[in-house]
């Protein structure tokens, strides 16, 4: 079998005996963060000889002319009546609970059609996002294979494992008053209490919906993990031990691809490009949040402030109603944009895997989504973090504390403190230092690419275990 593993590809020849078309179908989260990652995992499988169906839930669908070569499945997830159940304050364990409860009648008919169809090739296993819970009951009703993908840290699951530990030691009952707040957290030294509190704003709703969540990654076939070893090496012994499944860390999964293709339709503004090229190299301050963090109007103010008081070069990713009743920009400070012309950029949407490689970036301001940290780190580019919720925190803390490849805005957004550490990761020693650490991770990457490296010997496993099934 003739394998070509490099830094942005993997192909298979197509005469090899792997190349036996057998199906895999795939069932990502609608989200960008876990559709994004679940589709790249899909077109790494292609390039391995097997057939690809990508079942997904009937909000935010793919594009699927950017896979004409994947067969998609859409299902019912009841969202159209999701208005009637919607509690006064919503939190992600609302909503996945609901996909779920939901989903579970229709993803069982597909996944039966899926098996029944006589003149298509055999299934091999079903890889699900691992916040399916009800996928491993009728998966194994159906006796075919279910692994299943996790979109954040490996520290994260065992933080999700032990919530109920901490709601039950009232942990989350802490504010920033109480002393134990900035202590670190119990069974986990590199994080600390708080970091954990933001996790979740409704830890009872949130421990429940894990304990399936957990209960359901024990018995699946298989972990992929959208990572290289690396950089949790230490911690991935420890959910060896308490999750005794087959693992695969064969990521960051965008750099098997020469380009990446957005899963949830954004327009990008490439306007700015131009601008970009002028300006000098590591001198521009990028900001992005991702798809669905929300900002507060004296939030997005703050921002505002913090970036033209710096006086250097920004590229400022500000989403429509990114400010709760907002169209786009309304709530900038009074001749914001006309202070800002010449030196700084507001664009709706960007390409930012391309913006990362750009020689003018000298640091990320971001939301420490997985996705996002991993691109970061691929392209050597130093973080400022400001995580929302759910695994975000413990990404941010790692990212500052534990791999020092960035620094955590750790109260909030205030004008003040965002010039402060600016001011450190753009000019100081300890900035110099934060870059020259990044780079050597971002070398560890290339290496687990090469013949031999951790993600490629991964992906290698990864093929013959599904072909074994």
């Amino acid at each position: 079998m003739k394998n070509y593993v490099g830094g942005d590809h993997t192909t298979v020849d197509p005469t090899s005996p792997i190349a036996t078309r057998r199906r895999i179908v795939l069932f990502p989260l609608p989200v960008q963060g876990h559709l994004s990652p679940m589709l790249q995992l899909a077109s790494i499988l292609h390039t391995q000889g097997f057939k690809i169906v990508i079942m997904h839930a009937s909000q935010n669908t793919p594009n699927y002319s950017n896979y004409p070569h994947f067969t998609f499945k859409p299902i019912a997830d009841g969202f159209s009546e999701i208005g009637k159940h919607i509690p006064e304050k919503p939190d992600p364990s609302f909503y996945l609970t609901y996909l779920n409860e939901n989903s579970a009648d229709s993803f069982k008919e597909c996944v039966a059609g899926l098996l029944a169809e006589p003149d298509e090739p055999p299934v091999a296993c079903l890889i699900t996002d691992a916040k399916y819970y009800i996928a491993q009951e009728i998966a194994d009703s159906l006796k075919v294979p279910r692994l299943v993908t996790w979109a954040c840290t490996i520290v994260s699951v065992l933080v999700y494992r032990d919530i109920s530990f901490f709601y039950e030691k009232g942990y989350f009952n802490l504010t920033s008053k109480d002393s134990e707040y900035a202590t670190p957290a119990p069974e986990y030294p590199l994080l600390k209490v708080k970091d954990v509190i933001k996790t979740s704003r409704n830890p009872n709703g949130m421990a429940k919906y894990l304990t399936k969540v957990m209960k359901q990654v024990k018995a699946s076939a298989g972990f992929i993990w959208n990572s290289f070893k690396e950089p949790e090496e230490a911690i991935l012994q420890t959910f060896s031990h308490d999750f005794p499944i087959p693992r695969f860390t064969l990521g960051p999964l965008q750099k098997y691809l020469p380009s990446s293709t957005s899963s949830i339709v954004f327009e990008h503004d490439r306007t700015f490009f131009p601008w970009l090229d002028a300006q000098a190299p590591k001198s521009v301050i990028y900001v992005s949040f991702g798809t669905l963090a929300k900002a507060t109007a004296l939030e997005f103010q703050e921002m505002a402030y913090g970036l033209v008081n710096t006086s250097l070069p920004f590229l400022w990713v500000v989403r429509p109603n990114v400010v709760g009743g907002l169209e786009w920009l309304e709530w900038l400070p009074e001749k914001f944009l006309e202070r800002m012309d010449g030196w700084g950029r507001i664009v709706k949407w960007c390409p930012q895997k391309e913006v990362l490689a750009h020689e003018a970036i000298g640091c990320f301001w971001t939301h420490s989504g997985w996705n996002s940290t991993l691109e970061s780190i691929c392209e050597g580019v130093p973080m400022i973090c400001s995580p929302c919720d759910v695994g975000q925190p413990i990404i941010a803390r790692y990212v500052s504390d534990v791999w020092k490849i960035g620094i955590l805005l750790e109260n909030g957004l205030e004008r003040e403190e965002i010039q402060r550490v600016v001011k450190r990761l753009m000019f100081d020693k300890e900035g110099e230092e934060i870059r020259e650490r990044i780079n050597l991770l971002k070398k560890e990457v290339s290496i687990s690419f090469e013949e031999g490296g951790s993600s490629y010997r991964s992906l290698r496993s990864l093929v013959d275990y599904i072909s074994s099934l």
